[in-house]
């Protein structure tokens, strides 16, 4: 037991160095993909918004390949399950509103 204990401050501090560049790399993208968006931003977005209505009323969403599909349906069941882990966090009940 003394040896493992003599062994654990080596093993933490190796267990550091190897994480730490992919903690930095993370740490990278983190900042990038979850800050919001900038005014200069803005009208790219309403562009996109507005390529997607009108994709959606002229039927080019049927033109899609059966992965980019499954992908679509992928990311949009993934939006709706963490809608509805932030509405049970919410509400700190999973079913229904203590009154």
């Amino acid at each position: 037991m003394a040896g493992a204990t003599a062994k654990l401050p080596a093993l933490i501090g190796s267990a550091l160095a190897q994480a730490r560049p992919k903690f930095n790399i993370f740490m990278k993208y983190a900042r990038v993909e979850m800050a919001p968006p900038k005014l200069s931003e803005i009208p790219q977005i309403r562009a996109g918004i507005g390529k997607l209505l009108s994709s959606a009323r002229s039927g080019a969403w049927k033109d899609q390949t059966v992965k980019q599909a499954t992908l679509n349906v992928l990311v949009g069941a993934e939006v709706i399950f963490w809608f509805y882990v932030g509405e049970c966090i919410g509400k700190r009940h999973i079913v229904g509103y203590k009154v």
